[in-house]
């Protein structure tokens, strides 16, 4: 049977079979009254419904008709045809949950025919390196002996000189310098020494510089921009205390950044430190360890004022003895820039030793170094400035 969706409610009452059989049957119904019906302005089969009903003979039909009204009345708005905006005319596609594939140590390894069974590299980096300085009794740099002129002892065995080499290598350099308010008479003059040091450098140097007072700072960090330092350099005002063991420790922690093998720090101080956390034993300890030299230009008045600074000339000369530096004092800050040239000078005309230790044992303790000199004949007797030992690796 075919669905008919009725949408008013006279197509309702035309739909039911006593209504159509009343509407027909017009004889049943007075004259009198059939013209007045049709003078109204009712629906004729209305009009003829209410005419039988009043004599009670419409009963059945208004059965019908009231059964009818429930029944469009009970149907979804969405079957008589009238959408809603909650109808849903497009069904959600269903997705598959995808499953997880069960990580396997084989399927990060991957099959066996694309494995390949290479060893482990190992790099054997027990070569250790020597930076050595030769004076002659003037103070004044010796170059160009070789090889057969050093010998090479660590502890009490002799060692085979492995490496040599007295190029010009770019270096890693630290300039430490010193702003406390005792250098107020002599800021002038230790800036253009800093200056003057920079001369000597390689193009492929890099710099950095800490200044410290009360405690270090690091005004410029690494740069082949020797503008750049010095352009720092110019604000620098003297002021406060004097935290040198700190400045010192700062400038060892920063050249754990430097890309050159070769490092070296310059510091440029006129006393002894009053005010660091660190102590003397603590920076001794640690430039031991580090693979850096250590130079220092001591600017000294003729009389010391405070038992830091009397103490100053000797604690510069420990620190610099232990990493193969060495410290120069200076009493007319005149002498500033010829010793700062001087040093950059040194720096770049060492000779560097290299040798494997013949009983190589990783337990991390201080190995000690000496390097002995075999000269020429008919030089004067020559100072060996190297570094003092080293500590062994660990495992």
């Amino acid at each position: 049977m075919k669905a008919v969706i009725l949408s008013r409610p006279i197509e309702v009452l035309m739909a039911l079979p006593d209504a159509r059989r009343f509407y027909h049957s017009e004889a049943l119904v007075p004259k009198s009254v059939r013209k007045s019906v049709r003078n109204s302005r009712l629906v004729q089969p209305w009009k003829l419904l209410l005419l039988r009903w009043r004599r009670l003979e419409a009963w059945p039909a208004l059965g019908w008709l009231l059964l009818g009204l429930g029944c469009w009345c009970g149907v979804p708005r969405a079957a008589r045809g009238q959408a809603t905006v909650e109808d849903v005319h497009v069904q959600p596609r269903v997705v598959e949950p995808v499953k997880t594939a069960e990580v396997t140590k084989e399927s990060l390894v991957g099959p066996p025919s694309l494995t390949t069974h290479v060893r482990p590299l190992k790099v054997d980096v027990d070569l250790v390196l020597v930076p050595v300085t030769i004076t002659d009794p003037m103070n004044r740099l010796v170059t160009g002996l070789d090889r057969e002129n050093f010998e090479l002892y660590e502890g009490g065995s002799k060692e085979a000189i492995k490496t040599f080499s007295s190029e010009d290598a770019p270096v890693s350099l630290g300039v430490i310098f010193d702003s406390s308010g005792s250098m107020s008479s002599k800021m002038d003059r230790a800036k253009d020494a800093v200056m003057e040091f920079f001369k000597t450098a390689n193009p492929q140097d890099e710099f950095f510089m800490i200044t410290f007072s009360d405690e270090p700072e690091v005004v410029s960090d690494f740069t082949s921009s020797v503008e750049d330092i010095q352009g720092k350099l110019v604000f620098t005002v003297p002021q406060k205390r004097t935290a040198l063991l700190d400045a010192i420790y700062m400038g060892i922690s920063k050249m754990r950044q430097a890309k050159y093998a070769k490092k070296a720090l310059l510091i440029i101080s006129d006393g002894g430190d009053n005010h660091s956390r660190y102590t003397e034993g603590e920076i001794k300890a640690l430039v031991k360890e580090a693979d850096v030299m250590i130079y220092a230009i001591g600017i000294y008045d003729r009389y010391f004022s405070t038992q830091e600074e009397s103490l100053g000339p000797a604690l510069l000369g420990e620190v610099t003895e232990l990493t193969g530096g060495r410290a120069f004092t200076v009493e007319n800050p005149n002498d500033l820039g010829d010793v700062a040239t001087k040093i950059g000078v040194e720096l770049r005309n060492q000779y560097v030793l290299g040798y494997r230790p013949s009983k190589a044992v990783r337990d991390g303790k201080w190995r000690k170094i000496k390097v002995k000199l075999l000269p020429p004949r008919g030089l004067p007797p020559l100072r060996v400035y190297a570094r003092t030992g080293y500590y062994a690796p660990e495992e």
